[in-house]
């Protein structure tokens, strides 16, 4: 465990997987010194429930508000119109989860890049920023992206691409954020190469639970839910590829997504918040 305060910047708190216990998910994070979470929207009606269980846990939890391309096709002027207001709240701090996904292909390619642009127009219209997906999308994601100008302070979560992409991420202005896919000895080796590449202000990172369980953990749990807990095990693998201590890695993720996010620096959370 790292000795320095994380912030899980993608979790979908939300999602069944936590109905069941999700105060003791919370508990188990603080107890892990993840200090403040991100839960994410991936939908009209996930970003309403996102926004909810970011209001009953105040002292720790935010929200994004968008939807995923997954939903592209929901992507009306009446969702456009509730995600502005449910974006009025303070507890929501992005527009997103939004952008592009070629690997399952849910919704037709061109109605993505529109809801991927009508979510960016939304974002510089109320001022915030942004929590972009890209999956085997690379090209038209960069293309979208490098037409706003300037864009607003923007991250691609769950980065897995290769270290060309990333450079071309980063030189469009984002910052990156990592998660268990690191720890996957099938897949991800790659990410530490990457990792030791990214500027330290422009790198964040996440667990998106209740997925990526790092394939690595020991013991796994029998459930094989990810959650925020495993956090500080994420960051120490991300921490090694940069042949940083790990409170070096921890401080400066950290920083990164309280200034791209607006996060305050939190009072001390005890049981009681929770």
């Amino acid at each position: 465990m790292t000795a320095a305060p994380l912030i899980d910047i993608g979790i979908n708190l939300a999602h069944d997987a936590y109905d069941g216990d999700r105060e003791q998910v919370l508990a188990r994070a603080r107890d892990a010194q993840v200090e403040q979470l991100i839960v994410t929207g991936s939908s009209v009606s996930s970003s309403h429930r996102a926004a909810e269980i970011a209001g009953h846990f105040h002292s720790i939890l935010f929200s994004t508000a968008g939807i995923h391309p997954h939903h592209a096709g929901d992507c009306s002027s009446e969702a456009l119109a509730e995600l502005k207001e449910l974006a009025r709240s303070r507890r929501v701090v992005a527009i997103g989860e939004c952008g592009l996904d070629y690997f399952r292909d849910l919704a037709p390619r061109p109605v993505q890049v529109k809801a991927l642009r009508a979510q960016i127009e939304l974002a510089i219209e109320i001022g915030r920023p942004l929590f972009l997906h890209c999956r085997d999308a690379h090209r038209d994601f960069l293309e979208v992206v490098r037409s706003y100008r300037p864009l607003p302070p923007a991250v691609l979560h769950c980065f897995t691409g290769t270290l060309a992409e990333a450079e071309e991420c980063l030189t469009a202005g984002l910052s990156l954020g990592i998660t268990g896919w690191i720890c996957d000895e099938r897949r991800g080796t790659h990410l530490r190469e990457v990792v030791r590449q990214v500027p330290a202000n422009r790198l964040m990172v996440e667990t998106d639970g209740p997925y990526l369980l790092p394939r690595d953990l020991n013991p796994r749990p029998a459930s094989r839910r990810n959650e925020p807990a495993y956090l500080p095990h994420i960051l120490a693998t991300v921490a090694a590829a940069r042949a940083e201590a790990p409170e070096v890695t921890a401080r400066a993720t950290t920083a990164n997504a309280r200034a791209l996010f607006g996060l305050p620096v939190p009072a001390a959370v005890t049981a009681n918040d929770l």
